[in-house]
């Protein structure tokens, strides 16, 4: 299945989800249950925390399908923002007391960092993910990669360019009054 999901599924997805149906749902988790359990584990570390995050999101969804706008972006995307949400807050009670607040406080900032760089790259375009692995994992310069890819030097720097642009983005603070209504309160993007 494709990563890039239309709006059209989307939309389908939760009036399907609304009316109840689970195989909607089965569907839905097949699609993404390795996102949720990914940024859950990058945040928090742990197998298992992992594992019951993953439940809780899919019930989450299950239970709250209208929770869900099209006009606020993709499912994909809301689906990542819950489970970032209940990993960061999941984070912030098991670290609770130990250390200072500070230290609390910079835990959640470096998980949620990677946890957004971990969603960004997996939902970039393959051509511009490609060429970032090539620089990362295999120290290509951008006339190697050009060459690997067969692509101009142009547009392999051009790919690098746009694709660390969108990477940086990863250790940006998240805007207060980003989140919308159905996505969460605005601190932490959790599930109301």
């Amino acid at each position: 299945m494709p990563k890039d999901v239309p709006p059209r599924w989307d939309r389908r997805m939760q009036q399907r989800l609304a009316r109840g149906e689970a195989a909607a749902l089965g569907e839905l988790y097949d699609r993404f249950a390795s996102l949720v359990h990914s940024l859950a584990h990058r945040v928090l570390g742990d197998e298992k925390a992992a594992d019951r995050i993953t439940r809780e999101v899919f019930g989450y969804i299950w239970e709250n399908p209208d929770a869900y706008d099209p006009k606020q972006g993709s499912m994909r995307s809301w689906v990542a923002r819950i489970t970032q949400g209940q990993a960061v807050a999941r984070l912030r009670q098991a670290e609770l007391g130990r250390g200072s607040r500070e230290e609390l406080e910079q835990k959640v900032r470096s998980a949620n960092a990677a946890a957004r760089a971990d969603y960004i790259v997996t939902s970039m375009p393959a051509p511009l993910r490609a060429a970032l692995e090539l620089a990362y994992f295999k120290r290509r310069d951008y006339r190697q990669a050009a060459a690997d890819l067969q692509i101009s030097e142009d547009e392999a720097r051009r790919r690098l360019r746009l694709g660390l642009q969108l990477l940086s983005t990863a250790n940006a603070l998240p805007q207060e009054d980003a989140a919308q209504p159905g996505y969460g309160p605005r601190e932490y993007g959790t599930p109301r």
